[in-house]
């Protein structure tokens, strides 16, 4: 078991997951998000290269329309 951190909240994961991987389990629609990797912001074309570590802190950010 890994633990990594998702906007705050711990989370168990299996094992190491690619980043992609991961929003796809979590049927997170992720064209419309940013994600940040332990303080770093991932470009949607590295989500695939990311692999997802115990204690690793993810921020997901979706966007809020308005008027």
């Amino acid at each position: 078991m890994i633990t990594i951190t998702i906007n705050g909240k711990p989370k168990e994961l299996a094992a190491p997951i690619t980043l992609i991987a991961f929003l796809q389990d979590m049927k997170v629609n992720f064209r419309f998000l940013a994600v940040g990797h332990n303080d770093e912001v991932v470009p949607k074309a590295a989500y695939a290269t990311v692999t997802l570590k115990d204690g690793d802190v993810l921020e997901i950010v979706r966007p809020i329309g308005g008027g």
